[in-house]
């Protein structure tokens, strides 16, 4: 197939939007930290994008989509991007392939500016660093080669991630997790109140997060067809639809609903429909996202319960949500809605929800064990918290020499 200028056009602002999505994490963990480390929470996310776009260009496209080793990873006949644009690549065969490169290498740069509100407030800047280098290359990449390029889930046991419900959403969660255990809970946690210092700033990430994650559901199709248009109308079903169920739980609950609790659950419908957006229909989407609200309402109100830290939720909201549309995938996806997937179980095919199941497993046993691991060699070479004084005074000052507001 030739070259397509309209998919070209389409896929280049998929890959701006995806960016956006990246700075609008930034700006929704920013507006929700304490005011003395809103800089510091940002800048996780900045330096995310800058951090994974060398890497993924240098040697983590080439490992993740280049030619196959087992299953497990790919080759480094890529390296450097070093034959990459001699013919297109078979996924997607109507861009040019350097483009496919760059809008993968945007979504891997989502995932650990996820992670990064996990650890919120108390991380060491040059902690972050090594983390986010190492946790790109020894779990993003092979668990990317896994999914969708030609591994062992997606092509060995036949396990559907539409936009990286694998890949982006659970790893991201269960690497939250792992990291709110190791570096453990902020100081006074429990005790003292840690109230969202600018509410307006979360709801403007948040707005920007979900424009930016239409160019991550709707650009895996990779072209400007009704495949696109089938992944942003799901996603903005789930997430409107995630959005109410959680305003009208809260409701109950708390006897108001909060615009904080509103974009939150908008949030956890964007993870929930990313594996899921290509392969269900208007009905399920509906059904993905006031799951997504339910289950990711009532994971935060736990969390606290477990003693853990999870400074702005990305376990309960992408790993949670993660795993309800994963779960979701093998219940709704049809094969009238994308003749490239499977049927799920209401079209008559149970064995899909058990795959989505096993590979749910596998994918979090591996990021889990892997992301622990890292963070203990992170600890023992430039440790990963900063001390008592640094973490009272705030990461803006002690980590950066600034303050986010001249008041």
């Amino acid at each position: 197939m030739k070259i397509d200028n309209g998919d070209t056009a389409w896929m280049l602002f998929s890959t701006a939007l995806v960016m956006l999505a990246v700075l609008g994490i930034g700006l929704f963990y920013g507006g929700m930290a304490r005011k003395k480390n809103v800089l510091a929470t940002t800048m996780h996310s900045f330096i995310a994008l800058c951090i994974v776009s060398l890497i993924w260009v240098l040697w983590g496209y080439s490992l993740a989509f280049g030619p196959d080793r087992g299953g497990v990873i790919g080759g480094l006949e890529w390296f450097g991007l070093d034959g990459v644009g001699e013919k297109p690549f078979s996924r997607a065969p109507t861009i040019p392939p350097l483009l496919f490169m760059i809008y993968h290498g945007m979504l891997a740069a989502v995932a650990p500016a996820l992670i990064s509100s996990a650890f919120a407030e108390r991380m060491k800047f040059s902690a972050f660093l090594l983390f986010t280098s190492f946790w790109i290359t020894f779990v993003y990449v092979p668990l990317a080669h896994a999914v969708w390029g030609a591994g062992f889930i997606g092509a060995g046991l036949g396990a559907l991630d539409f936009a990286g419900g694998f890949v982006v959403c659970l790893s991201a969660g269960v690497a939250g997790f792992a990291s709110a255990r190791a570096i453990g809970a902020r100081r006074g946690y429990g005790v003292d109140p840690y109230p969202p210092h600018n509410r307006s700033l979360a709801v403007l990430g948040a707005a920007l997060l979900w424009f930016g994650w239409l160019g991550l559901t709707a650009g895996s199709a990779f072209s400007a067809g009704g495949l696109a248009v089938q992944a942003v109308t799901t996603t903005v079903v789930s997430a409107g639809s995630a959005a109410l169920g959680w305003c009208f739980l809260e409701w109950i609950h708390r006897r108001r609903p909060t615009v904080l609790g509103a974009v939150t659950g908008s949030v956890a419908g964007l993870a929930a429909i990313t594996p899921a957006a290509g392969f269900v229909a208007m009905g399920p989407a509906l059904i993905v996202g006031v799951g997504a609200g339910l289950l990711c309402y009532a994971a935060i109100q736990l969390m606290p319960r477990l003693g853990l830290d999870d400074s702005f939720d990305v376990f309960a909201l992408f790993g949670i949500g993660g795993m309800w549309g994963i779960l979701a995938t093998g219940l709704f996806a049809s094969i009238a809605v994308n003749p490239a997937g499977l049927d799920g179980v209401f079209a008559g095919n149970p064995p899909l929800l058990g795959i989505q199941a096993l590979a749910l497993i596998v994918v979090s046993l591996f990021v889990y064990s892997y992301t622990w691991i890292i963070l203990k060699i992170v600890d023992w070479t430039v440790g990963l918290r900063v001390d008592e004084e640094e973490e009272l005074e705030g990461l803006d000052h002690a980590q950066h020499g600034e303050s986010g507001y001249a008041l």
